[in-house]
């Protein structure tokens, strides 16, 4: 769990610092109607949620650290859905950003 946390600590450091050095410049989403509204959604519950999850992982570690087993197990029935769907909404989001953005 602490190198997940780790390699987790280490990605957003990472992509902090992209951003900081392209000076939170923005990829445009190309596509319209329907499609740009389901894009949005998504960004919008994904950057949402994913500001819980340090919050959530800090809380599950400490907790598992003192061997506080049932809480641990109350945050994280709460906490392991949002970190999966922060997982695979950012996967979904990078795909519809770079392979399968169209081109205008």
């Amino acid at each position: 769990m602490l190198s997940a946390f780790g390699v987790s600590s280490l990605f957003l450091l990472l992509y902090v610092s992209h951003k900081i050095s392209r000076s939170f410049e923005n990829t445009t989403f190309n596509a319209e109607g329907p499609l740009k509204v389901a894009y949005l959604v998504l960004l919008g519950t994904h950057v949402l949620l994913a500001m819980t999850v340090p919050l959530f992982a800090i809380a599950l570690i400490r907790r598992g650290l003192r061997d506080d087993r049932p809480g641990h197990r109350r945050i994280a029935r709460v906490g392991w859905p949002v970190w999966i769907y922060v997982s695979v909404t950012g996967v979904l989001i990078y795909l519809l950003l770079y392979p399968f953005n169209p081109r205008v």
